[in-house]
């Protein structure tokens, strides 16, 4: 068992782990959010804030570095799927921490929330919502570059042998199902539920991988 494949299924684990955290220090990975409310709650909390995002960056930091662990362990059974998948997955981390910079916004319209009246408060609720507005988008764009990427690795996994292929052929099914369901999605983004039904699936799936990774494979 190579560092770098018990690397990658720690950050499998680690990814879900930071994603968790985050979303209960109050970021939403995904789902429709209230401005005015979200505002409301960042500006009680500024520091709770903070940490959620701190939290998110690091779980898509994590996300490249799982992207090159499993190139290097992995990527000679197949290079192009090796290939597919890390650059796949490495922009899908760039993306979102790219599009951090403009959701680190909500600190200051916050603060200025917190002392806003009338039309100065609904302007500021207008703007956090473009925020979200754009967060939503970039995310299921990013989530399309993940199904690419999970799609990869998880046909060289299937043929591989390296793992059970029902492993593999499991995460086949949950990344086509996710893809399908985030493409319905863009185009019907009140149609969420096969995205949701794919999104289970990826979760199980990597739990299941992670831990082979980690503990299992010879």
């Amino acid at each position: 068992m190579s560092v770098e494949t018990i690397l990658s299924g720690f950050f499998f684990w680690f990814i879900i782990t930071t994603n968790i955290l985050s979303n209960k220090f109050g970021y939403k990975t995904f789902g429709d959010m209230d401005s005015d409310a979200e505002l409301q709650k960042i500006s009680k909390d500024p520091t709770k804030f903070k940490v959620s995002i701190v939290l998110i960056l690091i779980e898509h930091l994590s996300i490249i570095s799982l992207a090159i662990t499993l190139f290097i362990a992995f990527s000679s059974y197949n290079i192009i799927l090796g290939i597919v998948w890390c650059i796949s997955r490495t922009g899908e981390g760039l993306i979102q921490i790219y599009d951090k910079k403009n959701y680190w916004g909500l600190l200051n319209l916050a603060k200025k929330y917190s002392g806003a009246i009338d039309v100065e408060k609904d302007e500021l609720i207008d703007s956090g919502r473009s925020i979200f507005k754009t967060k939503s988008t970039i995310f299921a764009f990013a989530q399309l570059l993940f199904s690419i990427g999970t799609l990869a690795y998880s046909i060289m996994f299937a043929t591989s042998g390296v793992v059970p292929a029902i492993i593999g052929w499991f995460g086949i099914v949950a990344s086509i199902l996710y893809g399908l369901g985030n493409g319905i999605f863009l185009i019907k983004p009140d149609v969420k539920g096969v995205w949701n039904l794919g999104g289970l699936l990826i979760l199980l799936f990597e739990i299941v991988l992670g831990g082979w990774l980690l503990f299992f494979i010879q």
